[in-house]
């Protein structure tokens, strides 16, 4: 008799996992990130994409982080994104596309979507073969609902994907990758308003969808002065910052922190915030001596006096101190730009820790440079 009604009892437990997704398996599930991002925020998807033209995956890429190797981040080091979870303490999410994640990572880590040459709009960065959309991003991160679902039941999945910490940073390829370049239609599709209406529309519909799937602490961090990277000023007869890319900049943190602030209200027991990084970007672009930096208008890595070469290679001369110049190549920050601008925001936002990892890491010792330039 006893036999009988346990086996009952576990029929019942089958019953209620299949029909309701209680989870067998308890999850002591910790707090993770899972980031939504472009080339700033990479950590190693587009490696994995083998068509993509948009890769750090050769030297020197990683010089000072680890073991030194290319790591798919775009820098010489950490990304902010890697820095400020550092500071409050949450665990550094994996790339997507790891061959190394599993449910299990996913529960202790989180997981990044984010991917060099992404945009906001589907279109954006077409040019660079492979790469990922926020709507893939998004479409991804519903995949990595299902397993976990499958992993721990939906009632526990539910409370660890409503606990979490979401950043989403974009729109950066949306100007320039997009908007800027005369190949893309967008080009000529739309002017500088009516592009505006369109990208921070679409920005707006994908935040909603993020809190369909249970995003309730989100960031979304907006534009720095895009018009000051290297890239913009060697395009420039002047060797100036190109005011029109940066006053784009603006008017979509503008617009975007209004929507986000918006959304703040309207969506119910959600913590939705705008990240302006433009003040503190610029601060560092205009006084870098302030900050430590002897260079905030040209690329570390660089292929001699050939200009613009579009990414780091091995055939690259590197400058002679990394730690004195704002940008590490044509597109992307420094490892010690990236910790100014970490610390900066983490100032300015007021990011607490979370006390559930170890200290933060420290700052990456600069390994010597094979080659160099003044």
């Amino acid at each position: 008799m006893i036999q009988t009604n346990m086996k009952f009892d576990f029929a019942i437990v089958i019953i209620a996992v299949s029909i309701l997704g209680i989870g067998i398996e308890r999850c002591d599930c910790k707090m993770v990130q899972f980031i939504f991002g472009d080339s700033l925020s990479d950590v190693g998807n587009n490696i994995y994409l083998s068509k993509s033209l948009a890769q750090a995956s050769l030297p020197w890429y990683g010089i000072d982080m680890g073991n030194g190797l290319p790591n798919g981040r775009f820098s010489n080091g950490r990304t902010v994104a890697d820095i400020i979870g550092d500071s409050m303490g949450l665990p550094r999410p994996p790339a997507f596309l790891d061959p190394s994640l599993t449910e299990d990572v996913i529960l202790e880590n989180g997981v990044n979507y984010a991917s060099g040459g992404g945009g906001i709009l589907n279109e954006t960065g077409s040019f660079f073969i492979q790469r990922f959309s926020l709507n893939k991003q998004i479409e991804l991160f519903q995949g990595t609902q299902e397993l976990i679902r499958s992993k721990i039941g939906k009632v526990e999945a539910e409370k660890f994907f409503q606990e979490a910490r979401y950043v989403v940073a974009l729109g950066s390829n949306d100007f320039i990758n997009n908007y800027l370049m005369p190949l893309y239609s967008d080009s000529w599709t739309y002017n500088d308003e009516t592009f505006m209406d369109y990208l921070v529309g679409t920005l707006q519909e994908q935040l909603k969808v993020l809190y369909g799937l249970g995003a309730r602490e989100l960031m979304v961090f907006g534009l720095g002065p895009m018009g000051c990277i290297p890239l913009q000023r060697v395009l420039s007869t002047s060797g100036n910052c190109q005011e029109k890319t940066n006053k784009l900049a603006l008017n979509f943190n503008k617009a975007s922190s209004k929507v986000v602030n918006d959304l703040g209200k309207q969506l119910p027991n959600s913590s939705y915030r705008f990240g302006d990084a433009y003040d503190v970007v610029n601060n560092v672009i205009i006084n870098p001596s302030k900050f430590g930096f002897e260079n905030a208008d040209s690329p570390c890595c660089s292929f001699g006096r050939i200009r613009p070469a579009l990414t780091c290679i091995p055939a690259s001369k590197l400058c002679k101190d990394r730690s004195k110049y704002v940008f590490w190549d044509e597109y992307h920050p420094s490892d010690k730009a990236n910790e100014m601008i970490a610390t900066e925001l983490i100032k300015k936002f007021g990011f607490k820790r979370v006390d559930q990892t170890q200290s933060p890491s420290p700052s990456p010792e600069l390994a010597p440079s094979p080659t160099s330039d003044d």
